[in-house]
């Protein structure tokens, strides 16, 4: 009996192994894309950086007129390393975002091997919706989330009296707001895609969704104070089209109860 269990523990012990190599396998091509890609952003970092602050002059510009726009836009530094260090921020976000693809193709390949021939399929369609939907956020902040939250806190500078309150942001600080945005509009951009994964396991129904829509609407606006600046219009903003996300995940939640059911049909 001794020596079935050890027979049994060498059988199991080599393909724990095989995967085990092979996931550091993956790591290694993983890192390795994350890596090429940092270097890339960081290469270009400045002009990046340059596209970032599009829409602080955008704002700029509607704030105090086209006279603006033959004018430079400033952001400051407080420490000699600071725009080192923003550089480098600016460029291992870019080189995560840009990796996705060799990050999702390698979470793929790992797992695919696993599944049945209908979760592979019902799996790939998820990694390449993933990052368009993290595009559609990104892009909603860019071109019109930015533009409005800073237009709201221009509005707050204070120039009477006697008295100058300019706002002049350090060039970390826009940073970390740009990207908190990104990421926050990004996630929330993955709604959909969360809901239709619980929706094929099980755990959520269509109807169920429409029950809860005032609760989905209530958790939206509670995720979208913590995530955005405090100004309104960018709460607005990441509120709405979030919602209407969660309407669309009805209907695609609603499309895998009916193909589950025609499946079970047969």
């Amino acid at each position: 009996m001794t020596d079935k269990t050890a027979s049994d523990f060498d059988e199991t012990k080599a393909p724990i192994m095989e995967h085990l190599v092979e996931l550091r396998q993956r790591l290694i091509w993983v890192m390795a894309g994350i890596f090429v890609t940092f270097l890339v952003c960081f290469y270009f970092s400045k002009d990046i950086y340059i596209i970032l602050v599009m829409p602080f002059k955008d704002a700029m510009i509607s704030f105090y007129g086209m006279e603006l726009a033959e004018k430079s836009v400033k952001l400051i530094t407080t420490s000699p390393q600071e725009l080192f260090i923003v550089y480098v921020k600016l460029a291992l976000f870019g080189a995560i975002f840009l990796a996705f693809p060799i990050i999702a193709t390698q979470i793929y390949m790992f797992v695919a091997p696993g599944l049945y021939k209908s979760e592979r399929e019902s799996f790939l369609p998820f990694l390449i919706a993933t990052p368009v939907l993290f595009v559609m956020g990104a892009a909603l902040v860019y071109y019109v989330a930015m533009s409005m939250a800073l237009g709201f806190f221009l509005k707050m500078q204070i120039n009477e009296a006697g008295i100058s309150v300019e706002m002049l942001p350090r060039a970390m600080e826009y940073l970390g707001l740009i990207m908190t945005l990104i990421l926050a509009f990004g996630i929330c951009f993955q709604l959909p895609l969360i809901l239709t994964l619980m929706a094929k396991t099980g755990l959520i129904g269509a109807e169920g969704l429409k029950a809860k829509r005032k609760h989905a609407l209530l958790g939206i606006a509670v995720v979208a104070m913590f995530l955005t600046p405090p100004d309104p219009l960018s709460l607005i903003a990441l509120i709405i089209p979030t919602y209407l996300l969660y309407e669309v995940s009805i209907l695609s939640v609603g499309y895998v109860e009916k193909k589950r059911q025609e499946q079970d049909n047969q």
